[in-house]
Order: structure tokens, then C-alpha cells, then sequence
């Protein structure tokens, strides 16, 4: 196709290559009709051109110029035969007409429309009124080209819809855009019958050659280049085509309609890809009956493995594991993940891809990472795109792959609050010296805290209800136990994470610093928006062997402190509501301010706070682990002493209404 004062289209060459190849893939044992004996006798699909003058009349009739690429064609051929699987018949310039009063389909189209509609919705119905009709013929597929969408060519739009597609119309930016997809429909639909194994010709060879160069250029690491040319040969049905391209577009996020082309069923690559098919949270959006119809065709072996993986993820103990080299990189990156790391274990991953072995010719990736538990949450569209960029296989260099951080340095994030739904309070130890397997022991609950499996928090305290799944949620002012994540906040500390707590109580706090100091520091922060109308709060306790050292409570413009603070972890420093600023030094609690102002949101200066708090002991809390990840969980100790003679406390339950 060239471009001059008008667009050309070569029409000739197109339409007599699709001829040739509709006439080699007739069924020899169907009898063919009278229209199709005439077909294969003449290898041609169309009919003679239309002349001059019968152009003319057309143009005439309707009041318009046709656009240039179906007036072109009408100069090569007056119609079409089988374009595509279901348009049976294309008119030609007796056949195509407007119609003069409102049609069916566009009765249906308005009557379907919301009071609301677009105008783009608007004008998609009024198509079937005021479109120049192209099908004769067809399964109740209706061809329209739409003179009031025209391009700066002067193509005219083309719209298509038929009722069991069960799908809005399909628009094309033209005539010649229609029929090159009604010419791959027609390879699609032939390449699908019993195999395709007797069609074959240039086309497909051709594409057979390019399917197997994006193989080898996915493996090189030009992942675009390759996902490019396998949707194309995607979309002419050829074999391999589509089970590599879904490799692709998995890795960088498309996985709700995503069946990994079947690749799963097969023996080879099931230990890779079923696991990731049988995620149950993609599997959940299908269905069983379209789970089963990707995996129909599994063996045995496969069925085996199948019901090993179920019980697995049932259980929650399944764990990505693949043989040599970057087999150990997963397991390190999994010890390193299930303690908060993400960046370092995507580091660890990235430096190994290149050691990655396929299982097979048709095996682009390791897909099944992302059904890993621990490490499927480190895969963003960012991290996807990495892993594709990198040689790997039989096309490695030994270029790692991409680092792709996505956590924060230091605590400052945590005074991000971008919306509605998003964290209102916080709280969280930083002890040094200590791993973070040994913090129950520092400050787990009375009754014996122990660690728990990975898991998000959300389902950590789904499982601690000991009501189970009765939805009920019961919180206490007597009994503030927290349930926490733990993990690595930093060379030498380790952090145990509440996203969730109660209201600060002031009268009755009690930082669990001092009782979890009797190794090295102990650092407790407790930050929290004005969410009950009493003003937005940040606590700060530090504590060493087993002694609090300083600590301070900003509510509003009031400051409760004691003990000798650093000068860069002042409060008066920090937080510019508190009224009097100067610092005091005498070791005392005293007030700072009067009642304070109460403003929503957090606190003005806590991200001034957290920065100040993470500079002066070298700490930091692993964002995307705590939103995304899953971690080690226990209950603490409460942080509220008991009531005292005549103090009351209260016992709040939320959950389901039953009558």
C-alpha cells in the first residue's frame, strides 16, 4: 500500500492470494454448491469489477463519494464471497444500499441505551440507519461502512456486530482494515480445523518462521518485539503462536482471560505453568468449566500433579522450586522475602535469570513465580517487564537482569495517607540486635505468643478471630494486645508492624519498648490521623537494657515528654503545632501546650518525624512488603496497663446484624 493525493491499496495481489488459499483448503469430501464449484474452478472469491458507471450509480444513490478503499476495490471486484467465517456474501453495487427508515438493529441498539449514553454510543447506534450495508449473505453478521467516521484519508469507518458474539460492535478504520481481518479470520478458522495439520501454504510458512524468530527474541530479551509478532501470528491461528505470546502478556500482568495457551496440559511444562494456572485466585475468576476446558487433553501425570499442587495451595505450603542454579536464587530470595526484604529478593532473582533453563522449546519464562506465595506479590507490571528484558535460556549473555526497587528508604512513607480506604494509624517496634524470629520471646502475648506462617495481614487476622469466619470483631480498652508482622528493618534491627490499632489510649499506655530492650535499642512509634475527633497523635519511646530512655506524646499542640531527648528527635523541633517550643531538659513529663487545634489527617511534621526517627538509628520499614507481601505474624503483649480501682473499660464487638 502506497500513499499518494489519495490512498492506493493493492487489491489485486491481496484478494487473489486469499482466492488461492480458500480453494487448496476445501474439503475435498464436501460436495461443493454451485457458487462454490465456480470458486474453485476460477480461484477466485470475488466476481468481475464493477465499471465505471455502475460505481457511478452507486455514488448517486446514495449522495455520496464511496471512501477510496472500498471504491477501489469495487474496481477490482463487485463483491465478495466468505470473507472470513461467516459473512457469506459482500455486496457490490447493486447490493449495498442505506436504508431509508430506522432498522431493527438500530430499534435494538436505542432501546438498549442508557439516559446517560455518550455520543460516541449515540452515533454506534444510528450506524444501522445511516450506514451504507455491505452483508448479503451471513450468520447474522451485519457489515455497515459509516460515512460520519471518516478519517483524514477519507475511509470511512467500518462497523460490525452480530447478537451471539454477545460483544459491542467491532469497529475498523476501514474498508481494507475489515477485510485483512476477515482474511485472518478465515486462517484462524482454518488452522483450528481438526489441527490445521492440511493447511498450509506461503502464509503460513511464512508466519511459522516468524513465530519461531519471536521465540528466540523473547529469550534475547526484546520481549516487545516478540509479543508483536506472535499476536499477529495469533490472530492467523497458527500453532505455538498463542502459548508463547501468553507467556508473554502473563508475566506483565494479563492473567484474568489468560489460559497460558494450553501450554499447562502438557507434561513438560506443567511443574512451570499449572501452578500458575491453578492459582486459585486467577482460577476463581474463570469458573471450573473454563478451568477444565484449558487443561482438557492433561494426562495422568499431569492429573497427578495436579492434585498435589491443590493440596498444596489448600494447605498454603506450596513453594516454587525449579532444578540448578536459579533454583537456589528462588530459595534464597524466598528467606529473603519472607522477612520483608523485596528489593533484595528481586535483586537475588535478577542476578540469576540469566542461569534460568526452560523446561522445553515452548518456554519462555518462570511463570510459576507468580503462584509462589512469597514471591508472586514481587512481580508488578515494572518487575514483569525486567524479568522479559533479560537473555535468558539458550539466548543468554550473562547480563543480569534490571533492579527495579520499589520500597522507600526510611519510615516516611508511612505519613502518606492519598485517600479514603487507606491507613488511618499505625504502630510498630524497631529492636537492634535481635532477629526477627526472636521477638515473640521479647514481647509476645501472656499465654505464649508464637510465630505464624507467612501471610498477609489481613488474613492474619481473619485466622486469629476465634469466632472464625462469624465475620464478628470484638476490641478491648481493658486488653490491647496487637497482632503483628514482623521482619528486617535495617542492618542489625528488626521490626514488629501493627497497620491496624485501637485508639491511643493516653491514660493507659504503656510503650512495650522497656521490656523489649534487653539486647541492644528498642525504638516504639505510634502514629495516628484524628480519627475520633480528639486531634491527630505521634508517640515516640526509646528504651536500652531493659530501662526507657526518653519518650514523648504530641496530641494537637500538647506534648508530654520525658527524659533526655536527642536534639534532632526533639519535638518542639519537629512538630510545628506545639505552641511552646522551647526544650526541656529536667527529665520530667511536663506539657509543652495548651488543648491544640484539631485538623484531619496526620499530624503536621510526622513525616519530619519518621525521617528524623530512621536517620538517627539507621532503620527502615519495608512499604511494599507490608501492603503486598506476606510475613510472619504473632500477637504482642498488651500495650495498655490494666484498670485501676474505679477505672472502667469497654468491650466493642462488630460484625453481622442477625435478628
Amino acid at each position: 500500500m502506497t500513499e499518494t493525493a489519495e490512498m492506493t491499496y493493492d487489491w489485486r495481489p491481496f484478494l487473489a492470494r486469499w482466492s488461492g488459499e480458500w480453494a487448496d483448503a476445501y474439503d475435498p469430501d464436501e460436495a461443493p454448491d454451485a457458487g462454490d464449484q465456480k470458486v474453485l474452478e476460477e480461484r477466485w472469491l470475488g466476481f468481475a469489477p464493477a465499471t465505471g458507471a455502475g460505481i457511478a450509480a452507486l455514488e448517486e444513490r446514495i449522495g455520496l463519494r464511496l471512501p477510496p478503499s472500498y471504491r477501489q476495490f469495487l474496481g477490482v471486484t463487485d463483491g465478495w464471497r466468505h470473507a472470513g467465517g461467516f459473512v457469506w456474501r459482500l455486496a457490490g453495487t447493486r447490493e449495498a444500499y442505506r436504508p431509508d427508515s430506522e432498522t431493527d438493529l438500530t430499534e435494538l441498539f436505542l432501546e438498549h441505551l442508557h439516559e446517560d449514553a455518550s455520543p460516541a454510543e449515540l452515533q454506534e447506534a444510528l450506524v444501522w440507519t445511516r450506514g451504507l450495508q455491505l452483508d448479503v449473505e451471513s450468520d447474522a453478521v451485519s457489515v455497515a461502512l459509516d460515512p460520519e467516521d471518516v478519517d483524514e484519508h477519507g475511509e470511512w469507518a467500518v462497523l460490525t456486530w452480530s447478537p451471539w458474539r454477545a460483544a459491542p460492535p467491532e469497529r475498523y478504520r476501514s474498508f481494507w482494515e475489515f477485510m485483512q481481518a476477515a482474511y485472518r479470520e478465515f486462517h484462524q478458522l482454518e488452522a483450528g480445523r481438526d489441527g490445521g495439520r492440511l493447511f498450509t501454504n506461503a502464509t503460513t510458512e511464512a508466519l511459522d518462521v516468524q513465530v519461531e524468530e519471536a521465540r528466540r527474541d523473547a529469550l534475547r530479551g526484546d520481549y516487545e518485539r516478540a509479543e508483536a509478532a506472535l499476536a499477529e501470528a495469533c490472530a492467523f491461528g497458527r500453532p505455538r503462536a498463542t502459548a508463547l505470546r501468553e507467556q508473554l502478556t502473563w508475566m506483565l500482568g494479563d492473567r484474568h482471560t489468560n489460559s497460558l495457551g494450553g501450554l499447562a496440559a502438557d507434561p513438560r511444562y506443567a511443574p512451570d505453568l499449572l501452578p500458575a494456572l491453578m492459582n486459585s485466585r486467577e482460577r476463581r475468576s474463570w469458573g471450573d468449566g473454563a478451568y477444565e476446558y484449558h487443561l482438557r487433553g492433561r494426562t495422568e501425570e499431569v492429573r497427578a500433579l495436579e492434585g498435589t499442587l491443590l493440596e498444596q495451595f489448600q494447605e498454603g505450603t506450596y513453594a516454587y522450586t525449579v532444578a540448578g542454579p536459579f533454583g537456589g536464587a528462588v530459595a534464597a530470595a524466598r528467606e529473603q522475602m519472607r522477612w520483608g526484604e523485596a528489593d533484595a529478593a528481586w535483586r537475588t532473582l535478577s542476578a540469576a535469570l540469566p542461569r534460568w533453563q526452560p523446561l522445553g522449546p515452548d518456554h519462555l519464562a518462570p511463570v510459576g513465580l507468580t503462584a509462589d506465595p512469597l514471591l508472586g506479590p514481587l512481580f508488578t507490571p515494572a518487575r514483569g517487564r525486567a524479568l522479559l528484558a533479560t537473555p535468558r535460556g539458550e539466548e543468554a549473555t550473562g547480563v543480569a537482569g534490571a533492579v527495579v526497587d520499589e520500597d522507600p528508604e526510611g519510615l516516611a512513607w508511612l505519613a502518606d495517607r492519598p485517600g479514603s480506604g487507606q491507613r488511618t494509624a499505625y504502630r510498630f517496634l524497631l529492636v537492634e540486635g535481635v532477629a526477627p524470629a526472636a521477638l515473640p520471646a521479647l514481647v509476645g502475648a501472656e499465654d505464649g505468643a508464637e510465630l505464624h506462617p507467612p501471610m498477609t495481614l489481613w488474613d492474619a487476622r481473619h485466622a486469629s478471630r476465634p469466632d472464625g469466619d462469624s465475620g464478628v470483631r470484638t476490641r478491648s480498652s481493658y486488653d490491647d494486645k496487637a497482632l503483628v508482622a514482623v521482619g528486617r528493618a535495617g542492618p542489625g534491627w528488626s521490626f514488629a508492624f501493627d497497620n491496624d490499632p485501637q485508639p491511643f489510649n493516653e491514660a493507659r499506655f504503656v510503650s512495650p519498648a522497656a521490656a523489649a530492650a534487653r539486647h541492644g535499642r528498642v525504638v516504639v512509634v505510634w502514629g495516628e490521623a484524628d480519627r475520633y475527633g480528639e486531634g491527630a497523635l505521634f508517640h515516640l519511646s526509646v528504651a536500652e537494657r531493659g530501662e526507657e530512655q526518653y519518650a514523648f506524646t504530641v496530641r494537637g499542640n500538647r506534648c508530654e515528654r520525658c527524659g533526655e531527648i536527642p536534639q534532632d528527635l526533639d519535638p518542639a523541633r519537629l512538630f510545628p503545632t506545639i505552641r511552646d517550643r522551647r526544650p526541656h531538659d529536667d527529665g520530667g513529663m511536663q506539657r509543652d501546650g495548651g488543648s491544640g487545634s484539631e485538623r484531619d489527617g496526620g499530624l503536621p511534621g510526622e513525616a519530619t518525624a519518621l525521617t528524623a526517627i530512621a536517620a538517627a538509628f539507621g532503620v527502615t520499614l519495608p512499604r511494599y512488603a507490608l501492603d503486598h507481601g506476606r510475613l510472619h505474624t504473632f500477637t504482642t503483649c498488651s500495650w495498655t496497663r490494666p484498670p485501676g480501682p474505679g477505672e472502667t473499660f469497654v468491650v466493642m464487638s462488630f460484625g453481622p446484624v442477625t435478628p
